[in-house]
């Protein structure tokens, strides 16, 4: 703190959030240590540029990020680092209309594909079992 701000008693205002506190904040990720791994393998941009955990988002910026399958295109209104309800964190921001479009054409799309699986009625008995491991011998060759 300051000398200035000692003798005031007052706290110089924060100009942003910590990228992955917000994106904890806002449900993007169960945890910040997920949130950082996110950011750090490089599946979190801000603005177009590679961000880093302790990099100071502000409101207005635009954020490109991956989850799994899913990506996300998202436009920051409000800054948080508080951890509250879905429905609290979900006006931290707003999702862009094409990202809505492409996570629901990709999530039908996977179903889609599943439509043609069907899982096994029971386990594999003992004979069923060892020809599943004589045909991953073969695949080994």
């Amino acid at each position: 703190m300051s000398k200035a701000n000692e003798r005031t008693g007052t706290t110089p205002q924060r100009e942003g959030v910590r990228l992955d506190a917000w994106l904890w904040a806002a449900r993007f990720f169960k945890t910040r240590g997920l949130a950082k791994k996110a950011i750090e393998t490089g599946k979190v941009e801000v603005d177009g540029q590679v961000g880093k955990p302790a990099t100071l988002l502000r409101a207005g910026e635009t954020l490109h990020l991956m989850r799994g399958e899913e990506r996300f295109e998202v436009l920051v209104l409000a800054l948080s680092v508080q951890r509250g309800p879905a429905s609290v964190a979900q006006t931290l921001y707003r999702e862009s209309d094409d990202s809505k479009a492409a996570r629901d054409g990709a999530r039908e799309r996977r179903r889609m594909e599943a439509t043609g699986y069907r899982a096994p009625a029971t386990r594999p008995d003992k004979r069923a079992r060892r020809l599943i491991r004589a045909l991953g011998d073969i695949d080994a060759l």
